[in-house]
């Protein structure tokens, strides 16, 4: 599976220097007890995650997800699921497997805080197919619209509901396949949902969701 993005992840952890002036001057207020640390999370993204996914969570390529402004708690339960083996990759996996828990919520916390680069759908008859069912489902399969969850702009709901909008095309497909050939086994929910498209309605959904914003 492509890395991932559901779109899905990367890490961070270090400890600063203290300073040989320390006595001289006030010491830095240290993160307070599960707090992110977006100092660590930008370091961590670039070193491990950014040749993939861009060095600003916006990656350039089709295959892989774009990470930018996407709900932290959310990547954070993906970086998890890879480590693991919930969510199987030959990528990700050994990825996370290097990644503490503090590293996971620094990482998704930084991407998370990055601006989301908008997309665009690239053929007008499948993105109106793909706009109906993302806004209406399809009511004879008992396919629920994706707007339910992902919200009508695609913006998701935090923790629970992946932003979606804007997000590269090949990878939504590529998901959306995996879900309903149960490749991807995280989510039952959109197991049962994805095994009821075919992939043309797949291709459609996907193309609307890269011009969503």
């Amino acid at each position: 599976m492509n890395p991932l993005a559901t779109l899905l992840i990367a890490a961070s952890l270090a400890v600063p220097a203290l300073s040989v002036f320390a006595a001289d001057a006030p010491a830095a207020a240290a993160p307070a007890a599960g707090k992110p640390d977006l100092t660590q999370g930008s370091a961590k993204f670039a070193q491990i995650c950014a040749s993939c996914h861009g060095a600003d969570g916006n990656s350039g390529a089709a295959a892989n997800p774009k990470l930018a402004q996407q709900h932290p708690g959310y990547l954070v339960k993906q970086l998890q699921e890879f480590k693991s083996g919930k969510r199987p990759s030959p990528i990700m996996q050994p990825i996370a497997a290097q990644l503490t828990d503090a590293d996971m919520k620094n990482i998704s916390y930084w991407a998370g805080s990055q601006k989301a680069k908008t997309g665009f759908a690239k053929d007008k008859e499948m993105a109106l197919l793909g706009e109906r069912i993302y806004r209406g489902g399809i009511g004879e399969r008992q396919v629920a619209a994706c707007a339910g969850c992902h919200s009508p702009n695609g913006a998701g709901v935090p923790s629970q509901y992946p932003r979606l909008s804007g997000q590269h095309a090949d990878y939504t497909t590529a998901q959306l396949v995996g879900f309903r050939e149960g490749a991807r086994k995280n989510s039952p929910q959109m197991n049962q949902i994805a095994s009821k498209l075919n992939d043309r309605e797949i291709r459609a959904v996907a193309d609307y969701i890269a011009g969503l914003r």
